[in-house]
């Protein structure tokens, strides 16, 4: 999604445009070489904004309105660094979609003044992904995502010690089944791994002994499959 809002800014406004990229410590490697290959293929300028999410205690607890201070926080970071560049509007790769959700982190970008120009224009994310195909550009059937701190549910803090166990696990996850999108939560250390309930079928009795054993390397106490199958933002249940 904002690989295309991206795409479209570089096309009417060329090299003033910019890309800003937000490595907050609570994204995977996966998605910031993403995120740097995608503004390659564009040519549009990149800037990374550098700061740890872990160092803002009301992220860190970890409660129903975690997603709010995620974004006041990077909104606050992005109004600072479009002074410092000149930069009157700020937009972000939000579209129809996403308003069905709990995004309680969409309403702090508006606070922040920030815009979603997909939203405006009433695009879907079907059309967003045709779109990207027709451009050329590689995300285009790219898996959704969101940070790794969603992998925790509501009430469990958000340690450096729990990011670094789930990107790990999804990774060998993936690698071991070929399986593009994958979530690992991490239940007080015990993963319960998800992915589209017709793609369970191919964890067997191998995959498992062997996602068993490293996944318990790596630190998790427990492993097993959510029979339910993927469904993005599962387990935002305040618990009891």
């Amino acid at each position: 999604d904002s690989a295309v809002v991206a795409y479209a800014a570089f096309q009417a406004l060329g090299n003033s445009a910019i890309a800003v990229t937000a490595d907050y410590k609570t994204l995977s490697e996966d998605e910031l070489f993403s995120a740097k290959q995608v503004c390659s293929e564009i040519g549009i300028e990149q800037i990374f904004l550098d700061y740890s999410e872990l160092e803002n205690e009301e992220f860190v607890k970890n409660d129903s309105n975690r997603c709010f201070h995620c974004r006041m926080e990077l909104g606050e970071h992005l109004i600072e660094l479009a002074k410092k560049h000149d930069v009157k509007i700020i937009v972000d790769g939000t579209n129809i979609d996403d308003l069905g959700d709990y995004r309680p982190g969409i309403q702090a970008l508006r606070e922040n003044g920030i815009r979603s120009p997909l939203v405006e224009t009433k695009f879907l994310k079907s059309q967003i992904r045709d779109i990207a195909k027709s451009v050329g550009l590689s995300v285009y059937d790219r898996p959704s995502n969101s940070c790794l701190a969603s992998r925790i549910p509501w009430g469990q803090r958000v340690t450096a010690e729990k990011l670094t166990r789930i990107e790990l696990g999804e990774t060998l996850v993936k690698q071991l089944t070929n399986i593009k999108q994958v979530r690992v939560r991490d239940f007080d250390g015990s993963a319960k791994i998800e992915v589209e309930k017709k793609l369970i079928s191919i964890f067997d009795e191998n995959i498992m002994s062997q996602l068993n054993q490293k996944l318990k390397i790596i630190g998790f106490t427990s492993v097993e499959i959510d029979k339910d199958g993927y469904k993005p933002g599962k387990i935002n249940v305040i618990p009891n």
